[in-house]
C-alpha cells in the first residue's frame, strides 16, 4: 500500500510528516540514504557493506575446520575439481 506523506520547512531544513502507520518507534535519529533509482530512503539502520560484513566475519574469527561439513547438510562429499573442465583453470 502506497501513501502520501506531507512535506514542509522546519528553519533551513525540510521536514517530512509521516503517517501514523510510518512512526519510528523508540528512536530519536534515523539514516537517510538515495538508493540506485535515486528515491530518498529512511532506516533505524545503515545500509549493510561488504567493508562492515568483513569487519563482522574478522571480529568472529576463524570458524572450525568441520564447520558445517557437507555429512550435516546432508550432503555427499565431491572429491572432483568443478573447474577441471575450464580452459582458463589450466
Amino acid at each position: 500500500m502506497t501513501k502520501q506523506a506531507r512535506l514542509f520547512k522546519a528553519g533551513g531544513s525540510q521536514a517530512v510528516r509521516l503517517p501514523a502507520e510510518f512512526r519510528f518507534d523508540d528512536v530519536d535519529a534515523v539514516y537517510v540514504r538515495r538508493n540506485a533509482a535515486g528515491d530518498v530512503v529512511l532506516s533505524t539502520r545503515p545500509p549493510s557493506t561488504y567493508a562492515a560484513f568483513m569487519a563482522a566475519r574478522d571480529e568472529l574469527g576463524p570458524l572450525d575446520a568441520d564447520f558445517l561439513s557437507p555429512a550435516e547438510r546432508g550432503q555427499r562429499s565431491d572429491p572432483r575439481d568443478p573447474f577441471a573442465d575450464f580452459p582458463e583453470g589450466a
